[in-house]
């Protein structure tokens, strides 16, 4: 199952042109083109709706969500007074399953979501088992101190996922070898390590 998982997977990652796992950048580099028999023909051109709903599905994608929840958080977003799509982003990031996966104590979002269902993350000391859940400026997130001594928290700790992640955003101020961060304060979109043109999000809800 956790193959055929890591298939469909690569196979999104390589269909939106994003890599969505580590093992998903392995397979770019060596079949940079779309799934299917015809992943290498030229595309045709597509159109502004196709393009925007890619878009869209990419910011999905890469953070996990269900499109009903990517909905919501845009509906926040647009009542901000900021542009749209940045906030949307912004808001995105501070997900307490986003902010598990950049603080290193997971190596994909997949993983930082599982460990939060399962209550093993504390946010200000306290379990927390929404992915959902809105961290804010100034929360501690910390991995249960009796949850620290399993394997995956371990090779966490040891720094073992940097090879894969990108490196600590400045609004992160972690402490690997503790299991521990603090979201220092709100992202700015430009810090944000997901690949994603927000304005043709926000044309397709808008749309």
């Amino acid at each position: 199952m956790a193959v055929s998982r890591t298939r469909r997977q690569v196979r999104l990652s390589r269909a939106l042109g994003v890599a969505l796992t580590p093992k998903a950048v392995k397979y770019f580099e060596k079949r940079p083109y779309g799934p299917g028999e015809h992943g290498r023909a030229r595309r045709r051109q597509e159109s502004d709706y196709a393009v925007r709903l890619k878009e869209k599905q990419r910011l999905r994608a890469q953070y996990g969500i269900r499109e009903a929840q990517l909905q919501r958080v845009f509906d926040e977003a647009r009542r901000e007074q900021a542009l749209t799509g940045e906030s949307l982003v912004e808001l995105l990031e501070m997900r307490l399953d986003a902010l598990v996966l950049r603080s290193g104590f997971a190596r994909t979002i997949a993983q930082a979501r599982q460990a939060v269902v399962h209550r093993h993350i504390l946010v200000d000391g306290k379990p927390v088992d929404r992915p959902s859940f809105r961290v804010k400026p100034g929360q501690v997130i910390q991995v249960k101190p009796r949850s620290q001594a399993m394997v995956p928290f371990q090779v966490a700790a040891a720094g073992a996922h940097r090879d894969v992640l990108p490196d600590v955003p400045g609004y992160l101020d972690v402490q690997i070898e503790k299991l521990r961060a603090e979201l220092v304060r709100r992202p700015k979109r430009n810090e944000v390590p997901v690949t994603c043109n927000e304005q043709l999000v926000v044309e397709y809800y808008s749309r």
